[in-house]
C-alpha cells in the first residue's frame, strides 16, 4: 500500500512543479455560452428560403438567423396618431362620396368647390401617412 500511495504523491508533486495538467480532451470551452433559445415555426417554403440564404452566405442556419434578427430594424405599423388620422381620412372619404352624389343630382357649382377642397385635404393626409415610404424598415 505504501508503494501506491507514494506513486500518487509523486504524480501530485510533478503536477505542482509548474507543469500544466494534462488536457481531458474534447472541444475547447466557448467564451460565450448560449443557453437560451427561441422556437420559431416556419412553413416549408420559409424554411427552404432561410436555408438557401444561409447556404449562400456560407453560414449555419442558426448563425444566419441570429445575425438577421440582430440587424433587423422593425418599425411599428401604426401608432395612435396614425390611427386617428386614418379614421379622419375615412370620414373625409365618406363626406366626399356624399358631396359627389349631391353634385351629380343637383349640379351645384359650390359643391364642386367643396369637393376640390376636400380632395386637397385627403391628399395632404395621405402624404402624411406615407411619410415613412422609402425608408428601411
Amino acid at each position: 500500500m505504501t508503494i501506491t500511495s507514494s506513486k500518487s504523491v509523486l504524480k501530485d508533486q510533478v503536477n505542482n512543479q509548474g507543469k500544466p495538467a494534462k488536457s481531458k480532451g474534447g472541444a475547447p470551452q466557448k467564451k460565450i455560452k448560449r443557453a437560451s433559445g427561441i422556437r420559431v415555426r416556419l412553413t416549408a417554403a420559409e424554411r427552404f428560403l432561410i436555408e438557401s440564404k444561409a447556404r449562400d452566405a456560407g453560414m449555419r442556419i442558426s448563425d444566419w438567423f441570429r445575425s438577421a434578427a440582430l440587424k433587423a430594424k422593425v418599425a411599428a405599423r401604426m401608432n395612435a396618431e396614425d390611427r386617428r388620422i386614418l379614421h379622419l381620412l375615412a370620414g373625409m372619404a365618406n363626406n366626399l362620396n356624399q358631396l359627389t352624389k349631391q353634385a351629380n343630382t343637383t349640379g351645384i357649382i359650390s359643391i364642386a368647390i367643396k369637393c376640390g377642397y376636400l380632395l386637397s385635404q385627403i391628399d395632404q393626409t395621405l402624404k402624411y401617412l406615407n411619410r415613412h415610404d422609402g425608408q428601411d424598415s
